[in-house]
């Protein structure tokens, strides 16, 4: 005789199979995001020049910190934060 229990056993694993690529995923953008975070405290102006671009989409990211390094190193210190709280946040 089968198990009506059987499928709900197979979603959750498929659910804790997506959880884990999700949290995986999320650490991945935490991991960015503090490095990101470090380059623009210790290297502001290299970075926001390498980031500059004829793609308007990209430049409008970096053109509020050229020129200004402290204003990109108060941002990576704020970025590198925001990262190392998403990966504490995350449990397996």
């Amino acid at each position: 005789m089968e198990s009506s229990r059987a499928p709900c056993v197979g979603v959750m694993m498929e659910n804790e199979t997506m959880n884990l690529a999700v949290k995986r995923a999320a650490e991945m953008a935490a991991v960015f995001m503090i490095g990101d975070g470090l380059l623009g405290v210790l290297q502001p102006k290299r970075h926001v020049k390498l980031w500059r671009s004829d793609v308007t989409a990209v430049d409008l990211l970096v053109r509020p910190f050229h020129k200004h390094p402290t204003r990109r190193r108060l941002y990576g210190v704020l970025q590198a934060s925001a990262g190392v709280l998403l990966a504490s946040a995350l449990k397996r």
